[in-house]
């Protein structure tokens, strides 16, 4: 087992999520909560401030120096326009394939401004491999849904990895969303619900061939030395798969990490 900690695994994985369900975090709180993560000893690990379609007006006014916005348009193609009339520093788009993946891709090609990267939330089903055929080859991430606030939001684990081996299969990067509360796959005490781990999808990205056994496995201690033996080849290609997820809270993850052994502990998060 490596003694060195993997930290490049985590460089800028967590997109800040939190005006998003179950955070719901009103935004004049969001945004400075989002710079200080941003000013902080772990701003290494944080990503882009997430912010949906219906409230970018109000994000404009609050927009200060140094914010970065990643547009989440849950109603496709159609709110690609007027989204991008906001004058915000743009991290990213986010588009739901709507009204298909083609469109989808039609929108980001023709309205997207240079250098700003583009994901295409996909839909989960039996239409799963033929959206990625469309997505494969083009400049833009897939996006999947990894949970929400019922129980059918959240994908089986063959589901989840049939989505990341059709990714690597297509050499296509991916982000997730929704879900991914902690580093290990669990059972929500409250909800009930089955909530796969960010970590095992890390690891399922670097080893798309054992994805669903990754992704099944609840033991932190087996996936936190599987974690440790990762050559910087390996964390380098699972991330250039795996390129981000969504959410509600950045401290939450960082502390898991930190009781694996992942991370230090960050004292000011």
């Amino acid at each position: 087992m490596s003694t060195a900690l993997p930290l490049g695994l985590f460089r800028g994985l967590f997109d800040d999520a939190a005006v998003f369900p179950p955070g719901d975090l009103p935004l004049p709180q969001a945004v400075p909560a989002h710079l200080a993560h941003r000013a902080s000893r772990y701003a290494e690990f944080v990503g882009p401030f997430l912010c949906g379609a219906g409230r970018l007006g109000e994000l404009a006014q609050l927009a200060a120096p140094g914010l970065r916005v990643a547009l989440v348009l849950p109603g496709g193609s159609d709110q690609l326009a007027p989204a991008l009339g906001h004058g915000l520093e743009l991290a990213g788009v986010e588009i739901a394939a709507l009204p298909d993946v083609r469109a989808a891709v039609a929108a980001l090609d023709a309205q997207l401004p240079p250098g700003v990267p583009g994901s295409v939330e996909l839909p989960r089903g039996d239409g799963l491999s033929a959206a990625l055929d469309v997505l494969a080859g083009t400049p833009y991430r897939a996006k999947y849904r990894t949970g929400g606030l019922t129980a059918d939001a959240f994908p089986t684990v063959a589901e989840l990895a049939a989505f990341v081996t059709g990714c690597a299969e297509r050499g296509l990067p991916y982000k997730c969303t929704a879900g991914l509360h902690n580093a290990v796959r669990h059972t929500d005490g409250q909800t009930g619900f089955e909530h796969h781990g960010f970590l095992n999808v890390l690891l399922a990205a670097a080893d798309p061939s054992s994805a669903a056994e990754l992704l099944a496995e609840r033991s932190g201690k087996v996936l936190a030395a599987a974690a440790l033996d990762l050559t910087d080849a390996q964390i380098t290609a699972a991330r250039a798969s795996f390129t981000a997820f969504g959410t509600c809270s950045i401290a939450e993850p960082l502390a898991d990490l930190a009781e694996l052994g992942l991370l230090p502990h960050l004292e000011n998060h």
